[in-house]
C-alpha cells in the first residue's frame, strides 16, 4: 500500500479541471492506498482574499471533497492550517532551498508578471508545498501536469536534506494521468482551466446548474475547420472537448473523434457527459451544506490523524538539523 498525498487550494470554486484531474483520482486512490488529502488554506494566503471568503471557501471545498466521494473513514482529509507541522517544516526546508531555484519556478514568473508588488510568500510557497508532501513520508503525489516543477523541487529538497543531514525524508514520485491531467479553458483552449485566471464562460464549476454547463459548452471556442480530430497542436479547442469527454466517460480522445460529424454534436456530448458526472456530486453537496456539522467533524478528526503522522516526521527533521528537543 503506497502513501499518497495531494491537496487543493480553497481560493475559488472547484471546477471541472479539479474534478477530472484530481478529485476523481483521489476517490480511486483512497480504496487502494494510504491516502492523505489536504485543503491547503495557507497557500491561499499568497492571494488577495478576504478572511470571510477564505473561511467559507475552505468549508465549501471540504464539502465538495466529501460530495465527490472522499470518505474520511478510508483516507485522511484535513485542513492544512490545522496541522502546525506544515509551517514548521516549511521553515526548515527554506533553510535548505536556494533563492535561485525558487526564482526559476514558472508559476512565480507567471503570477508575478506585471505586478508592482509581489508577496514574498508567492516566491516561497513551493517550499511549503514540499513540506506538505514530505511530512507524510509520501510515496506518490497525484498532480496535474502544471505541478511537475513543484514536485521536482520537493524531490530535490528531500534529496539535498538527506545528503546534508542524513536519511530523513522519503523522496516522492509524481502520478500524472495520461487523460484529464490538464483540462483547458473553454474560451482559451491553450490555457489551463483555472479558478484564478479563467473567465466565467471558460470555467465549468462543480456548482454550475446543468443549463449553464450546456450553454458554456455550446459557446466553447473551436476553430474555423469542421473536422473533429484529436490534434493538440493544431486543434486545441476540439482536442480539449475530446479530452473532457474521454475523461468523463473513461474513453480515449483520439478514438472518440471519428464518432462525431460536427463540432456542435461534440459539444453536446461533452456537456451531457459532464452534467451526468456532476449530478450525484451536486446532490450530496446540497445535503452537506444543509448540515455543516458533518463537514466540521470530518475535518477535526482528519487533523488529529494527520498530526499523528506529521509530528514524528518534523521531530526527525529537527533532530537531524541539530535543533534541541523541547
Amino acid at each position: 500500500m503506497a502513501r499518497v498525498f495531494s491537496g487543493i487550494q480553497p481560493s475559488g470554486t472547484l471546477h471541472l479541471g479539479n474534478y477530472l484531474g484530481a478529485l476523481q483520482r483521489f476517490v480511486q486512490r483512497q480504496e487502494v492506498d494510504d491516502a492523505y488529502y489536504c485543503i491547503v488554506d495557507l497557500h491561499a494566503l499568497t492571494l488577495e482574499i478576504s478572511p470571510d471568503v477564505l473561511r467559507q471557501a475552505t468549508l465549501d471545498t471540504a464539502a465538495l471533497f466529501l460530495a465527490a466521494g472522499i470518505d474520511p473513514d478510508r483516507c485522511v482529509l484535513f485542513v492544512q492550517s490545522h496541522v502546525a507541522e506544515h509551517a514548521q517544516l516549511a521553515w526548515l526546508l527554506e533553510c535548505t532551498a536556494s533563492y535561485g531555484e525558487l526564482l526559476r519556478m514558472t508559476q512565480f514568473k507567471d503570477k508575478g508578471q506585471g505586478r508592482e508588488q509581489v508577496r514574498s510568500s508567492l516566491l516561497t510557497y513551493p517550499v511549503l508545498m514540499a513540506a506538505d508532501v514530505l511530512l507524510y513520508d509520501t510515496d506518490m503525489v497525484p498532480v496535474g501536469d502544471d505541478q511537475r516543477q513543484h514536485l521536482e523541487l520537493a524531490r530535490n529538497l528531500a534529496e539535498r536534506f538527506n545528503h546534508r543531514y542524513g536519511e530523513t525524508f522519503v523522496v516522492p514520485e509524481a502520478d500524472i494521468p495520461e487523460i484529464g491531467a490538464r483540462i483547458m479553458d473553454l474560451q482559451l483552449p491553450t490555457k489551463k482551466m483555472s479558478k484564478s485566471t479563467s473567465s466565467p464562460q471558460g470555467l465549468i464549476a462543480l456548482s454550475d446548474p446543468p443549463a449553464d454547463i450546456e450553454r458554456k459548452f455550446r459557446r466553447a471556442v473551436t476553430d474555423s475547420e469542421t473536422e473533429v480530430r484529436y490534434d493538440l497542436e493544431h486543434k486545441p479547442g476540439v482536442s480539449n472537448l475530446l479530452e473532457i469527454l474521454a475523461a468523463a466517460t473513461g474513453g480515449d480522445p483520439a478514438a472518440l473523434a471519428p464518432g462525431f460529424s460536427s463540432y456542435g454534436q461534440l459539444k453536446q456530448a461533452a456537456a451531457d457527459a459532464v452534467i451526468e458526472l456532476f449530478a450525484p456530486v451536486r446532490a450530496r453537496y446540497a445535503e452537506l451544506v444543509a448540515d455543516p456539522g458533518v463537514v466540521a467533524d470530518a475535518l477535526r478528526k482528519g487533523a488529529e490523524k494527520a498530526e499523528a503522522t506529521a509530528a514524528p516526521t518534523l521531530a526527525r527533521a529537527q533532530r537531524a538539523m541539530g535543533l534541541l528537543s523541547a
